[in-house]
């Protein structure tokens, strides 16, 4: 600040602060707590020449460890899929790399029409009616559909299923914290991993919405998702679905058991891991004019030009944006990840949904091949869970503490999983695995051999 100061035409300076009404500029930071505020100047090293810095990135980058060099069996809602090179190629050309979603929208026809496209098959995937182009992530797609769900309803509680995302419950939380709201967690079952429905019949009452996922962070499918949907429905709330869009080819669409809003994780479809974003939350819903005129986000429509010749894309419903409805928008959420998702269409594209179903089906029997290997061994549950999975589960360890099972892996240059325990308590030593078409049977087999090593 000091060096700033030293550097400013203090006339010209004191014009600027005097027309936005402050005296000295470190009235600009009065938000900011007074003891996390910077007291003098950063301690930055000195310049480097560009090619010393060059070496400087690459030595630090070399302390890294990547997904190439470990077999890694990581999911909770990132799991490994494998990415065609057609998908970077598409979303490398400069016509979609550069254009993001401009505000005058009919200058850039071909990312409109692929957003567009996207958004079709996201309504395909899910069966709803309408879908927007693309949130930041998972996370703050249900975060926003929440909030949406608020709007609408106007109660003062909402529900949450307990064996959902831990972060994405954090998110939620830090939403609702500057509304008078309530957070409930409905329980799940300790046999099966599915959520409780008579805590949620309990519970239910004056609640403007329920959120779940399906399958859920413990990889189980929600077998009794219509009869949740009629227990919300029947007191009046929104159901919320957050689904693997990948596994839509291969369960039933939300729409199939009631779902009024579905929300999801569309990194998987093309945008690899890349060490850990960037992301692309999938927001859609049913057509009730009370839900689409709520969505957070752009919604891309096709039109005809003025002469009525040819087809042409452009923004629709833009007035709940904060750029046009200021402080009345409906989200501050007007950015999105319109490149990923033009991923997402070109990866979607490629497999058609003969292939999607094909990478489903596989992705499910490799991970019930998982399930039945480890469950030869006597020392672990595997799974864990009784409930129909999709593409990971959780393994309990019976003698042996997790930290050195996995501890011991690590050093074979295995990862195998999440640790339930720091967000689950009740599942101690307790892992969750992820499994899917880029495990082959051996890369398994290889898994369980080592395993075995360690516990024994």
């Amino acid at each position: 600040m000091t060096k700033f100061l030293e550097e400013c035409d203090m006339e010209k300076l004191s014009k600027v602060l005097y027309q936005i009404g402050i005296n000295e500029v470190g009235e600009l930071y009065r938000d900011i707590p007074e003891e996390v505020l910077l007291k003098g100047e950063l301690n930055l090293p000195e310049p480097l020449e560009e090619m010393d810095l060059e070496n400087y990135i690459y030595s630090v980058l070399e302390k890294n460890r990547t997904q190439g060099e470990f077999l890694v069996f990581l999911g909770g809602g990132l799991p490994p899929h494998y990415v065609p090179a057609t998908v970077d190629t598409i979303t490398s050309r400069s016509e979609f790399y550069t254009a993001y979603t401009p505000y005058q929208p009919e200058i850039s026809q071909g990312m409109l029409q692929a957003l567009f496209e996207y958004q079709s098959m996201i309504c395909d995937l899910t069966g709803m009616d309408v879908a927007n182009s693309s949130m930041y992530d998972w996370a703050t797609a249900v975060a926003e559909a929440i909030r949406m769900a608020i709007r609408v309803k106007g109660n003062k509680k909402i529900l949450v299923g307990a064996n959902v995302g831990p972060e994405r419950k954090k998110v939620i939380r830090t939403y609702l914290e500057p509304l008078d709201m309530e957070m409930v967690e409905v329980k799940y079952l300790q046999d099966s991993g599915r959520l409780d429905l008579s805590d949620l019949e309990e519970k239910a009452e004056d609640a403007c919405c329920l959120y779940i996922e399906n399958p859920n962070f413990f990889g189980v499918l929600e077998k009794e998702a219509s009869k949740v949907s009629e227990i919300v429905h029947a007191k009046g709330g929104l159901f919320v679905v957050g689904a693997d869009p990948i596994s839509l080819a291969l369960v039933k669409s939300p729409s199939e058991y009631g779902a009024d809003i579905v929300v999801g994780e569309g990194q998987i479809l093309g945008g690899g891991l890349n060490f850990g974003g960037p992301a692309l939350g999938i927001f859609a819903c049913k057509s009730d004019p009370s839900l689409v005129r709520q969505i957070p986000g752009r919604i891309i429509g096709m039109t005809t030009d003025l002469a009525n010749t040819q087809r042409a894309f452009t923004m629709v419903l833009q007035t709940r944006e904060q750029h046009i409805r200021r402080e009345h928008a409906t989200s501050n959420i007007c950015s999105n990840e319109a490149l990923m998702a033009v991923g997402a269409l070109t990866y979607l594209a490629l497999l058609g949904s003969k292939g999607l179903r094909k990478l489903a089906l596989e992705t499910y029997n490799k991970a019930h091949y998982a399930s039945k290997v480890l469950s030869e061994l006597k020392e672990v549950n595997a799974p864990y869970f009784s409930g129909e999975f999709f593409q990971e589960f959780a393994i309990n360890f019976k003698n042996k503490r997790l930290e050195e099972v996995i501890k011991g892996l690590v050093a074979k240059k295995i990862v195998p999983g999440i640790m339930l325990e720091s967000d689950f308590p009740e599942l101690k030593n307790t892992l969750l695995s992820c499994f899917t078409e880029v495990h082959k049977e051996a890369d398994i087999d290889i898994f369980v051999k080592a395993l075995k090593e360690v516990i024994s």
